[in-house]
């Protein structure tokens, strides 16, 4: 028709891919072109290069990269982007922080020798440090990765050696090993939490592997390293993931398992499948508590290998060398197996072997094996190998068992189950085999004799 107006629609963006050779300068250039581009952009890194960064952003100094502000995905295909300390002169720096309005996609790429300054999301109180690594705010996806190297360290709190995300993330097939989370202040409270990932989610961890990682505090300022490989403060999944060898040292403090779930949330903390391993949590003259699991929240565990993990506190309190619930902690534990693990408090308290719910939290285990865990305390006082139960300073704090296998376990008294006070109840539970007995006191646990 003569005179209509036809509306022509604007051209798509479309994907771009841009090839980035070996250089710092090309990289930092073609994130600086990605972001001001309209649609996602996939940077390609060369192959196996070692992109070493020796001075920070100029606009944004905590970190070492340019600000993710779009879509971009960066295929490392093997290369490694390193800060590189070149003998203590380089200034402290993360490798990447994602906004708000960012979406990053990391690939096939190591991330190491980062090292948190500042903690963009949480400003205030200034002097936190969070994310060595990368400090994701906006949407992160890490697949077929590596993270070594990385530190958090701050005088007031640090929290995510390797990653801190209070955006949207998830990791897979990644390896995140031998970062650390640092408390180096002197006032009394301050915390290190998550060596390997700290949440404050949501965060969906699969098919990985946290191991070597440490989370540390000042001697004798009754401060919390916890979470040496994972600490959750939001909804966080974590599917067929082994979690091992990580370490939080708290001398004079509060040492907490490798995997924690920080204070009471709304969001639920899930592991289902994989292996919580080998860890351990160390607090000479102070309070270990949690080898494995530490939870103060919502969470549930389901067909986990819970084994050889370690609470020390010689001259302390020890306890939960396997799981340890804490007074707002509601547990659902199935078809797990908590094996070999041990609490040791020379001269002090150990309590709770396998499994400790002291302080009025909910504990519900079902088929579950809690098998061949030991307290010691020479000197001292060791109790509940299996299992420690009382029901906190009200006394409402709850264990329900059903159709567990409670057996081999040792320490000083209840090798199998002590029950201090509270409310535990048996359904079906094999509870046999224990040294010096199966429950104690006599008689406290209905259904339970020798």
């Amino acid at each position: 028709m003569a005179g209509a107006l036809v509306a022509v629609p604007a051209p798509a963006a479309h994907a771009a891919t841009v090839q980035v050779r070996c250089s710092v300068a090309d990289l930092v250039a073609a994130i600086n072109a990605a972001n001001s581009s309209p649609g996602p952009d996939t940077l390609q890194l060369a192959r196996k290069c070692t992109y070493k960064l020796t001075a920070p952003d100029p606009a944004n100094p905590g970190n070492g990269l340019p600000v993710i502000t779009s879509e971009i995905t960066i295929d490392g295909r093997g290369a490694t982007i390193r800060r590189d300390e070149h003998g203590g002169k380089v200034p402290k720096f993360r490798i990447l922080f994602v906004a708000p309005t960012g979406n990053l996609t990391l690939t096939r790429t190591t991330i190491s020798g980062g090292f948190a300054t500042d903690c963009p999301f949480f400003p205030d109180p200034p002097g936190l440090a969070c994310g060595g690594g990368i400090s994701n705010t906006g949407t992160m996806k890490v697949t077929h990765s590596k993270f070594t190297g990385n530190t958090s360290r701050s005088d007031v709190f640090a929290q995510g050696g390797a990653i801190d995300n209070p955006g949207t993330g998830s990791v897979s097939d990644t390896e995140v090993t031998a970062n650390h989370v640092i408390y180096s202040g002197s006032e009394t409270g301050g915390g290190a939490a998550g060596a390997a990932i700290a949440n404050d989610g949501p965060l969906t961890l699969t098919r990985s592997r946290l191991t070597k990682n440490t989370a540390i505090v000042t001697e004798d300022t009754q401060s919390f390293a916890f979470g040496a490989g994972i600490i959750s403060f939001a909804e966080t999944t974590i599917k067929d993931t082994v979690i091992s060898e990580n370490r939080s040292f708290a001398p004079g403090g509060f040492a907490r398992a490798a995997v924690a779930n920080g204070i009471p949330e709304p969001g639920r903390l899930t592991v289902t499948g994989g292996a919580i391993r080998d860890n351990t949590s160390d607090a000479p003259h102070g309070f270990g508590q949690g080898g494995g699991i530490a939870n103060n929240g919502l969470m549930t565990v389901s067909k986990v290998e819970i084994s050889g993990n370690r609470v020390v506190a010689k001259d302390g309190t020890a306890r939960g060398g396997g799981v340890r619930i804490g007074p707002f902690g509601t547990l659902d534990l199935t078809d797990s197996h908590i094996t070999g693990n041990t609490v040791v408090a020379a001269n002090g308290t150990a309590q709770g072997g396998g499994l400790d719910n002291p302080d009025g939290g909910t504990l519900t285990a079902r088929r579950n094996e809690v098998h061949r865990n030991t307290v010691t305390a020479r000197g001292g006082t060791a109790q509940g190998g299996g299992l420690y139960h009382a029901g906190g300073p009200a006394g409402l704090g709850t264990t329900t068992l059903e159709r567990n296998t409670i057996t081999r376990n040792r320490a000083g008294d209840g090798g199998g189950i002590f029950k201090a006070s509270g409310i535990l109840t048996l359904n079906g539970d094999v509870i046999r085999d224990n040294q010096p007995n199966n429950c104690s006191p006599a008689g406290a646990v209905p259904g339970c004799t020798g």
